[in-house]
């Protein structure tokens, strides 16, 4: 992987979170002037013909950067990644999954954050069009509707854990 391919998280000026880029990016904004580095790689460093800098892991804004509320498109790919790439029935990860209506569309349900899971096929057909209670089925956890720092979260497994305290993980 190229040194300038590494993510950095990039904090508002209030150190909220705001989004991940690379480290090309990360350069970018440090030397315009647009953002200050907040924690580096201790180990990597960036080397032109006359000088080295060191990785940024964190850097933020200088500049408070007003961002509207950013809303997570309901779609496929978000469902399974909110749920974890888990069945919410049996909690198996090794099965092909689907998305399935807790509430049928068949009875009124509606696509929605809140009726929404991830299901194994299996379990998707035992449920049929029927509710979890009727299947005599229970979800694992309580479909709710994410928020854009859940979705952060998820590149904090390969990432140096200086990252948690802005993603509200420690």
């Amino acid at each position: 992987m190229s040194l300038l391919s590494s993510k950095v998280l990039v904090l508002n000026s209030s150190y909220e979170p705001l989004s991940i880029c690379d480290a090309r990016k990360a350069f970018l904004l440090l030397f315009c002037g647009k953002a200050v580095p907040v924690a580096h790689h201790p180990e990597k460093m960036f080397c032109s013909v006359s000088s080295r800098f060191p990785l940024p892991s964190i850097v933020r804004l200088n500049v408070f950067v007003r961002v509207p509320f950013k809303k997570i498109m309901l779609n496929r790919k978000n469902i399974l990644r909110r749920d974890g790439l888990r069945c919410q029935y049996c909690g198996r990860t090794d099965q092909p999954l689907t998305v399935d209506h807790i509430l049928p569309r068949s009875r009124g349900g509606e696509d929605s954050w809140e009726n929404l899971i991830t299901a194994c096929r299996r379990c998707n057909t035992k449920k049929g069009s029927r509710t979890p209670s009727e299947a005599g089925m229970t979800i694992l956890s309580r479909p709710v509707r994410p928020n854009h720092i859940v979705f952060m979260q998820q590149f904090t497994a390969a990432v140096s854990d200086e990252w948690k305290p802005y993603l509200f993980m420690s």
